[in-house]
């Protein structure tokens, strides 16, 4: 199977899983807005998702991948799953105790982590306690859920994992649609969704537990102990869960700064679900694929594979992401108003802060993009030390702009650090890779990435006059039948002329797509 295949493999699931959090976030936005128990949610709900996404979305599996693949490479399947049980032992303790001690003290962690701003809101606090207690234990089951789907991606065995995180928002849908039902208040409709949150770990843990036992391998219970193999894993795990997540560690500093302010961290989190779209699709599928692979290939010894791989993942993630990044930076008053503008959001008029938001986070997205296809390059190589540098310098760039910003500019201020901290973190992990000599030379796309930026600019300044001669059609006073159709044939033919401008200028060929598509490897060119 090539490369783009398994992409494509991982990111159908997360497409699907992403799909449905747009109605998601459209049921929840129509139910809460922007209002007080919608910051209490989000904030409570980004504690437990920050550490999901630390680990199910690559942190976890850049350290276990490549020791779970050499156990299968030099003992084969009994050596693989011999060590998975002695992980399975300690992780399992350990996040259990992990999880007795946050519940206990949730309520100073909240107060002076996850949202300082609320404690001088007489209830809003308090809703948010309650929240992140239901919710945390959702970080035991997502963690041991990664950690299956780290054994199922080196087993090349990608949809089951993928297709797990659709079920959080297959669950939270039906909940929301008993509360509409049901005629809930807000405060019912919070409490829900947060035992939502919960069961919808469960059923994650179950879909991949079961896949892995039908990929052969059954895991049992072994009493928590430092094997040398456990000991390299947890020398290699937490400065992959910082590097891997510093996305989403940024995010949760920014909510913790956005506190202060009422309504900015819900608005930040309406902007967030819309942008993990393209994000998702296409990062989080770059960075689960290429690692496995990238380890195999370093593992025998194929470095002029493993240099191909490095410039096909770049390749792609910029020939989909900047687009992307693109039509987010233009068009986001209209894809925010399409998606969110009704019910409690509409009252609240919250679309443009939430448009800002969103335009500015596309313009991080290929940083974001690009941070989870160079960073492969470090931890199959068993190197998770110099991203934690870069992560630890991406978070100081953070805090600093955010703080500066924030008063002057709220919630968008927050985005602005958000997407600065990005693209430092990705042009720093570039370098070093380049100065080490652990990023082979494709002069054809290096030639490509300037024409590649070209047809984006082009498609975005036609998007840009053409919004603005469908204004009307697009405004909060026309029917949504009209202005989803609307924004779609936007969308469409922005999506031709990109592409129609990439092929002409050179920026794709027909030989870059029969490179990814078609083949299991080929040498780099150039």
């Amino acid at each position: 199977m090539s490369l783009v295949k398994k992409f494509a493999t991982v990111a159908s699931g997360t497409l699907m899983s992403r799909a449905l959090g747009f109605g998601r976030e459209m049921l929840m936005a129509a139910a809460l807005g922007t209002g007080p128990v919608a910051d209490a949610f989000n904030a409570a709900f980004q504690f437990p998702n920050t550490f999901r996404r630390l680990f199910a979305e690559g942190a976890f599996n850049a350290a276990f991948v490549p020791l779970f693949a050499k156990e299968i490479e030099t003992h084969g399947t009994d050596g693989a799953k011999r060590f998975s049980e002695e992980v399975f032992g300690v992780l399992f303790s350990a996040l259990l105790a992990l999880t007795i001690a946050m519940e206990l003290a949730m309520p100073l962690i909240v107060r002076y982590l996850v949202a300082p701003g609320f404690a001088d809101t007489p209830g809003k606090f308090e809703t948010t306690v309650l929240l992140a207690t239901i919710m945390f234990p959702y970080l035991i089951c997502m963690s041991l859920a990664a950690m299956m789907a780290g054994m199922l991606n080196s087993l090349r065995r990608y949809f089951a994992a993928a297709i797990a995180p659709a079920f959080l928002n297959i669950i939270l849908i039906s909940v929301l649609g008993y509360a509409w039902y049901r005629g809930l208040d807000a405060h019912a409709v919070g409490f829900s969704l947060s035992w939502g949150v919960l069961a919808a770990g469960l059923v994650q843990l179950a879909i991949v537990w079961v896949a892995v036992r039908n990929a052969g391998i059954s895991i049992g219970f072994r009493r928590p102990k430092m094997t040398p193999n456990v000991k390299r894993l947890l020398i290699l795990a937490l400065p992959a869960a910082i590097t891997g997540g510093i996305t989403q560690i940024n995010q949760l500093i920014g909510t913790a700064i956005a506190s202060a302010q009422d309504s900015a961290v819900s608005s930040l989190a309406y902007a967030d679900r819309v942008y993990q779209l393209p994000l998702g699709v296409v990062g989080v599928a770059v960075a689960i694929v290429l690692l496995p692979e990238l380890s195999r290939a370093l593992k025998s010894g194929n470095l002029i594979e493993a240099a191909n791989l490095q410039n096909r993942s770049v390749e792609f993630t910029l020939f989909m992401t900047l687009p992307a990044a693109a039509a987010l930076w233009v068009m986001a008053e209209p894809i925010v108003r399409l998606v969110y503008e009704r019910g409690a959001f509409a009252a609240n008029h919250s679309t443009p802060t939430v448009a800002a938001i969103l335009a500015i986070f596309g313009l991080g997205l290929p940083a974001f993009v690009l941070i989870k296809a160079f960073t492969p390059g470090y931890f199959a190589r068993e190197d998770t030390r110099t991203p934690m540098i870069f992560a630890a310098i991406s978070v100081a760039v953070n805090v600093a702009t955010a703080l500066t910003l924030f008063p002057r500019m709220g919630a968008p201020g927050i985005a602005v650090a958000s997407a600065v901290a990005g693209w430092v973190n990705a042009l720093m992990l570039l370098a070093v890779l380049i100065r080490r000599g652990h990023w082979g030379r494709d002069v054809p796309l290096l030639k490509r990435i300037p024409r590649l930026v070209l047809s984006a600019a082009v498609m975005a300044v036609a998007l840009y006059f053409a919004e603005h001669w469908l204004a009307v059609r697009l405004g909060p006073g026309s029917p949504l039948v009209v202005k989803a159709t609307t924004l779609l044939a936007l969308v469409a033919g922005g999506a031709v002329l990109y592409f129609v401008t990439a092929f002409a200028t050179g920026g794709a060929d027909f030989g870059m797509i029969r490179r990814n598509i078609g083949r299991k490897g080929s040498p780099p060119v150039g």
